[in-house]
């Protein structure tokens, strides 16, 4: 991208004299442009153009705009996005001269754009020129949205360097009834797109908000007020742990009538659509058919409206707590509602919630008393049973354990009785898979054993005392209970590099194998 971060990328006006109840007041039209391309030199995008085909749906199907009034263009250069609007304009003039018409003019671009220019692949459409096709329209009411980014990492800063701040408004008192800009970042700022999301942080917000997650006070209808504080808190929040920082959604708007215009009415029964009402206390994040699939919405933990209207078909549905994650799948059918409660969803806990990147934190620790029993060595002929005690700590992609644990064998040749005890200390490397509430982990890790022989028989014979090293690599399973405990199972091969004494002579470094079994109780925090 060029040389301007479009600190206020996203624009909107939302206004109306009409009352707010009735969408068939005000004729919409829209132009809905997405271009992932920008000029030579700019790579790439990957969500804009999926960004505005979200914004074209949820107008199309809740906001009451018809179809044959939206023009929806998805990588197509600046000369058809100049003609769309041109001829979009003419058929408003031609409406608002009938009696009694109002008319509203919706326009929302998500792609590359600099100081002066919105970038369409290899064209550019001027935004002076822009501001002059929406501000010189015949509609009762304008809309112009802007979402320009670039592409990065993981969460991509949307824009490019910042500097003094290109005003749309040119500081001119806004005409006719009414011209409002709400925007996705405050000045100074860069707006931000997530990979999780497949989108922008704010467009998303704001179409999570008008698909029913912003009716604040339950009457089925969003309204702008409602709209624009959810998906203020909402990026707010979402923005907070992304390392370009925190973005401050900001609005400016000049009202010239009474009233205010209703967005979008996801309360009102739709034959084609159905309702899907989200558990309470939990933030949510709704995505397509599956898990990899689109995410539709996101609804926050303290959002007061919990239903949602959405497109018949199967979604998964992942609740997300401080400690605890809940997935699961739900069907929505046209023209019911269907709730989704907690039991009817899979719990998922700590250190699954870390890999699954389902939590703020990055590591989860853990805490496991246990038993365990290895196999004889060389230096007793029976087998060790014992006690142990691990520290844990899970992450996204690895896990480690360091376990300390004590052993106890003996050896009888009918004229000496001895008694080993073995105390060890291993650290312990391994990568985990999740099915359902059992993890399975493979690892390798490697420790040190101090063995002490003493003589048990009345014969007198010294005490013989070493510390010799083993490695070790096994796995593992663990069955999640609630609240974050857990119970475990590991079977490990060891190898111990050990010294033998025999009749007074010393054998250095004979290497035996011994196999390791242990159970566990542990907690996770």
């Amino acid at each position: 991208m060029s040389s301007l971060a479009w600190r206020v990328p996203l624009m909107w006006l939302l206004l109306s004299a009409a009352p707010a109840g009735a969408l068939a007041a005000v004729d919409r039209y829209a132009v809905i442009v997405g271009n992932n391309r920008g000029f030579e030199h700019e790579s790439p995008l990957r969500y804009a153009e999926t960004d505005a085909r979200r914004v074209y749906e949820v107008l199309r199907d809740l906001g009451g705009f018809e179809a044959l009034n939206m023009a929806l263009l998805q990588g197509e250069d600046a000369q058809t996005v100049r003609g769309s609007l041109l001829a979009l304009n003419a058929r408003i003039r031609r409406r608002v001269s009938l009696p009694g018409v109002q008319v509203m003019l919706f326009v929302y671009y998500s792609g590359h754009a600099d100081a002066t220019s919105l970038h369409l692949g290899d064209s550019h459409l001027p935004l002076r020129e822009l501001t002059q096709l929406v501000e010189g329209s015949s509609a009762t009411f304008r809309i112009a949205v802007l979402d320009a980014c670039k592409s990065g990492s993981l969460t991509r800063t949307k824009g490019g360097d910042i500097i003094s701040p290109f005003s749309l408004l040119q500081d001119r008192t806004l005409p006719s009834e009414g011209l409002a800009f709400l925007t996705a970042s405050a000045e100074g700022e860069d707006a931000q797109e997530s990979d999780q999301l497949r989108g922008s942080f704010f467009t998303h917000a704001l179409v999570s908000g008008l698909l029913g997650a912003a009716d604040a006070n339950g009457d089925g209808r969003v309204v702008l007020d409602e709209a624009y504080r959810y998906a203020y808190e909402s990026t707010l929040r979402s923005t907070s742990r992304t390392q370009a920082g925190i973005q401050h959604p900001s609005y400016r708007y000049d009202l010239r009538g009474k009233g205010t215009l209703t967005l979008t009415e996801p309360g009102r029964r739709d034959p084609r659509r159905g309702q899907l009402q989200l558990p309470a206390d939990k933030t949510v994040l709704l995505m397509r058919s599956t898990a990899q699939g689109q995410v539709v919405a996101e609804v926050g933990a303290r959002a007061r409206s919990r239903l949602l209207s959405l497109r018949p078909g199967r979604y998964f549905v992942r609740a997300r707590g401080r400690t605890v994650l809940h997935e699961g799948e739900a069907r929505v059918v046209a023209g019911t509602t269907t709730t989704v409660a907690l039991g009817d969803l899979d719990r998922i806990e700590y250190a699954r919630l870390v890999r699954k990147g389902g939590t703020d934190k990055d590591i989860v620790h853990s805490l496991a008393l246990g038993a365990s029993a290895r196999s004889a060595l060389p230096n007793a002929a029976t087998v060790c049973p014992g006690a142990l005690l691990s520290y844990g700590v899970d992450t996204r992609r690895l896990g480690m354990r360091l376990t300390l644990g004590l052993c106890g064998a003996t050896t009888n040749n009918g004229l000496v009785e001895t008694r080993t005890i073995a105390s060890d200390a291993d650290l312990y490397f391994y990568h985990a898979w999740d099915i359902g509430r059992l993890s399975l982990d493979l690892g390798l890790g490697g420790g040190l054993s101090w063995f002490q022989q003493r003589l048990v028989s009345t014969r007198r014979a010294p005490d013989r005392s070493a510390v010799l090293p083993f490695i070790t690599a096994g796995g593992g399973a663990a069955l999640a209970l609630p609240v974050g405990y857990y119970v475990g199972s590991e079977l490990r091969v060891e190898t111990h590099v050990l010294r033998i004494h025999r009749d007074g002579q010393r054998i250095d470094s004979q290497v035996a194998l011994a196999l390791r079994g242990r159970l566990t109780v542990g907690k996770r925090f």
